[in-house]
């Protein structure tokens, strides 16, 4: 598809995104994305639910319930719109992005924000190894195959706070008992990025010109990213820069913790050996996560994009956030029990997926 300019569309084009359609609106990123182009005041913003479903989008979101199992129902919701993201449930069924996708193309919906928000899935072999990821190639080749719609995929990295707090098996912290492990010498960087960055970056994105005005035009506009990965982070930091941070932001110190160190292949491999030895979905799912966290702290792994592919930060307008403050947040999470919560849901959500492969 070659480049389109706005000099060249038909009368009454108007070169912004208006309307936005959010699949998970209400969710643990969904709600960020809401709030955050709500907060510009350029978009009308509306939540596609499930009928019945008992939450409740941000404020100054529009909610319109739909049959996910009925395509009349999804085209009617999302005709008009120019752009849709979809975040979804570890429990939702597998064909619900399908379903999104054909039924955004009858809509004649310009763009789709797929349902991946993680490493740089164009590094195939960290793709091939990251245990938990999900390529997004399918979606990207089912989007495009439709002649109608494109994609823009947003490479985040690992959230920052959630993998903070959450225990060992994420970023080597172990809160409950005051032990940090260290992979290999802890210095390897990766990028992590907040929820609230995420949720800027693509306010900030659908904030841009849709079109270059001309040839001349050399301004970032959304089609800029039209079937490209959006390269985004808060940080690239390494295990030591974030226990460092976690020492100023809560005030403890080296004696407070034991510190030790396990290299990081030997890490990956006991997280496979966990994985395929679990006779219970939820160890499964942490054997996964043990390989695939320390997997982004190979050195020379892909778990940090930004030197290679470089960012989108500032064409964004992004901010530059403060790693302290951002810790501190984590520590706010952390004594309110947000691990308890999410390993609760985490729980749940196993219980509906075994439940379900059972029915």
């Amino acid at each position: 598809m070659t480049q389109r300019y706005a000099k060249d569309q038909p009368a009454g084009f108007t070169n912004r995104i208006e309307r936005v359609a959010i699949v998970g609106a209400g969710g643990q990123l969904g709600k960020y994305f809401a709030q955050e182009l709500v907060k510009t005041g350029r978009h009308t913003v509306t939540a596609l639910t499930r009928i019945g479903s008992k939450n409740r989008p941000a404020d100054g979101v529009k909610a319109v319930p739909v049959d996910y199992d009925d395509e009349k129902s999804l085209v009617s919701a999302l005709q008009g719109q120019q752009f849709l993201i979809i975040t979804l449930a570890v429990t939702a069924p597998p064909e619900t992005h399908s379903k999104l996708v054909q039924a955004a193309a009858k809509a004649g919906i310009p763009y789709i924000m797929p349902n991946y928000f993680g490493g740089d899935f164009t590094n195939e072999k960290l793709m091939k190894e990251d245990l938990l990821a999900h390529h997004p190639g399918k979606h990207l080749e089912e989007i495009e195959a439709t002649g109608v719609t494109s994609w823009i995929a947003l490479v985040c990295g690992l959230w920052y706070e959630y993998s903070l707090v959450l225990g060992p098996i994420w970023l080597g912290f172990d809160h409950q008992n005051k032990k940090m492990t260290f992979w290999d010498d802890g210095t390897t960087k990766a990028n992590l990025t907040t929820f609230e960055q995420c949720g800027r970056a693509v306010a900030a994105l659908l904030s841009l010109k849709e079109l270059p005005d001309d040839e001349a035009d050399t301004s970032p506009t959304v089609s800029s990213w039209r079937n490209k990965p959006l390269y985004i982070s808060s940080f690239l930091v390494s295990q030591k820069d974030m226990f460092e941070s976690w020492k100023r932001a809560t005030g403890e110190t080296d004696a407070d913790w034991t510190i030790e160190y396990e290299p990081t292949q030997e890490r990956y491999e006991r997280g496979i050996a966990q994985m395929k030895s679990a006779t219970d979905p939820l160890s499964k799912r942490m054997g996964a996560a043990t390989a695939t966290f320390v997997r982004m702290f190979f050195p020379n792994g892909g778990g940090d994009y930004e030197s290679i592919r470089g960012l989108a930060n500032e064409a964004l307008g992004l901010p530059k956030e403060d790693l302290d403050e951002r810790t501190a947040v984590a520590k706010k999470m952390l004594d309110e029990g947000y691990p308890q919560w999410v390993f609760s849901r985490l729980l749940n959500a196993e219980d509906q997926s075994e439940l379900a492969r059972k029915a």
